[in-house]
């Protein structure tokens, strides 16, 4: 039965142009949804960007530009990055439309109503960069002795009029929540690591500023603006139009949402934002999973140290199903991973053209030489029946794999069941077969061609692009790939096109 299901994106800050880290987490996502629609749910996936704050307004005035100017610009940039990737997502988000405001401001009057909200003055240590407030002892030092945030941002000391929300009331029902709902926060040694933080105490959390004006307006004092993370959040539930009082149908994707982060913003998915939520006794989305951090060649990611990775010149240079393969499946989803241009290269000569590639190619191109294009299915022995129905069951445990954002181990999966497809083609040697029985060559090819189009199903969330060019050369319709071709066909004289290599080697 077909479910409802909601996969976002963080939204991406707009103070600079894209990076890795955000196609890295765009195409998680991207994953998660396409093979959701796969097996037949009804999927809404959401991106955006996050405009307020006031890193934009300094990176404005920088630019001795407005705001709006540098968001439209900035959100371009990612909105494009999006199409480049080949991202499927429903909707594209920014915190600076009327939909998101009325949102925004939604959420806020709850809170304030609900007496969740109160006016204090705030005296502490606070990121531009990361757009957070911080206690001291979750700042480090620096040689010189100044504090640093985790992220090696710089804090000031400020001073301010603030509202406050009542973050200290919700300690304990947080904890509760995360004991009842294991799963909500994933992996493991993230949930820990959240439950550690609340567990220690949390204070209540200044959720307005007066000291710049680039956000949203608090509906009850038009002389603050709303903390940008207060803001920011709504964007998910904004994406179906759940924060309001007159829901449309769109709104019941609410109830199955999973967030995908990065670990450096999952305190504020993670501990603010169900806060936030139940406070203003609103559902709360089923999971916060957060990935980790690339570095570049064993170094940290940092403009200063000029090693940020571009994505578009690496997709330029190796393909875009490449980069997407090779971000999926060089590290485990959940840690932290490093970029290497020597690994990238050793994944698409090894994995994508040795592997997939010339299971294709040379298998496909012996139909064309040997059988005039043509497949005809033989009756089928016990050995490939039982091969094809295991590739086929697979689909169950990848399935379960998928609930669990577990794409490293879907990869490995799908990349045995290749493995497996090039074993039983080479040890039945068909070159052999076609000098001394035909039937029996058919058989193999048969078999080979039927394994790779169920291969083709499951490689279409990781490399959309190389699925459909697998599904044409099979003579298949490629506009709706799904698991309804998840069967055993009769390809009876059925045209196999042209073959081409689908990997060129790296040299």
């Amino acid at each position: 039965m077909s479910k409802k299901i909601y996969v976002t994106t963080p939204i991406y800050y707009v103070n600079d142009k894209p990076h890795i880290g955000h196609a890295y987490t765009s195409v998680a996502t991207d994953f998660l949804a396409r093979y959701h629609r796969i097996i037949g749910n009804d999927v809404r996936f959401q991106t955006g960007t996050d405009e307020h704050g006031l890193k934009i307004q300094k990176a404005a005035e920088k630019e001795d530009i407005k705001p709006i100017d540098l968001c439209d610009k900035n959100s371009t940039k990612f909105r494009e990055l999006s199409k480049i990737l080949n991202i499927s997502n429903n909707d594209f988000i920014r915190t600076t439309e009327d939909r998101h405001i009325k949102g925004a401001q939604f959420l806020w009057n709850k809170l304030y109503e609900n007496d969740q909200i109160y006016l204090d003055e705030y005296t502490g240590w606070y990121s531009v960069s990361d757009e957070t407030f911080y206690n001291e002892k979750d700042l480090i030092k620096d040689e010189k002795g100044n504090f640093k945030t985790i992220t090696g941002g710089n804090v000031e000391w400020i001073s301010e009029k603030s509202y406050f929300f009542r973050l200290s009331n919700w300690s304990d029902k947080l904890l509760e929540y995360y004991k009842n709902n294991p799963d909500f926060i994933m992996p493991a040694s993230k949930r820990k690591e959240v439950v550690s933080f609340v567990s220690s105490g949390l204070r209540d959390l200044s959720v307005s500023r007066t000291s710049f004006n680039w956000g949203i307006k608090t509906p009850n004092d038009n002389a603050h603006i709303m903390y940008v993370w207060l803001d920011a959040l709504t964007c998910y539930p904004n994406g179906v139009n759940y924060l309001s009082d007159e829901k449309e149908d769109v709104s019941d994707y609410w109830e199955n949402t999973t967030h995908i982060v990065g670990k450096d913003i999952l305190r504020h998915h993670a501990v603010y934002w169900p806060a936030f939520l139940m406070a203003a006794n609103l559902t709360l989305p089923k999971r916060i999973f957060a990935h980790g951090w690339w570095t570049n060649e064993g170094n940290k990611i940092s403009k200063s140290l000029g090693n940020v990775i571009d994505p578009i010149e690496i997709i330029d240079k190796y393909g875009l199903d490449q980069f997407r393969y090779f971000m999926l499946r060089e590290v485990p989803f959940g840690n932290d991973g490093d970029f290497s241009i020597k690994a990238l290269e050793g994944r698409i000569n090894s994995d994508l053209a040795n592997d997939l590639g010339n299971l294709c190619q040379r298998s496909l191109s012996m139909v064309n030489k040997h059988l005039g294009n043509k497949i005809k299915c033989v009756s089928l022995d016990k050995e490939e029946l039982e091969i094809l129905n295991s590739a086929i069951e697979l689909n169950k445990n990848l399935s379960d794999m998928v609930m669990n954002q577990n794409i490293t181990d879907y990869i490995k999966s799908v990349w045995d069941l290749i493995n497996n497809s090039n074993k039983y083609f080479n040890a039945n040697e068909p070159w052999k077969k076609v000098k001394v029985d035909l039937d029996e060559f058919n058989k193999i090819l048969f078999t080979t061609a039927e394994l790779i189009k169920i291969i083709a199903i499951y490689i279409f969330p990781i490399m959309p692009s190389t699925s459909k060019k697998i599904f044409n050369f099979l003579n298949l319709e490629d506009s709706n790939i799904n698991s309804e071709y998840l069967k055993i066909e009769e390809f009876n004289d059925y045209k196999i096109n042209s073959i081409e290599a689908l990997f060129p080697r790296i040299t």
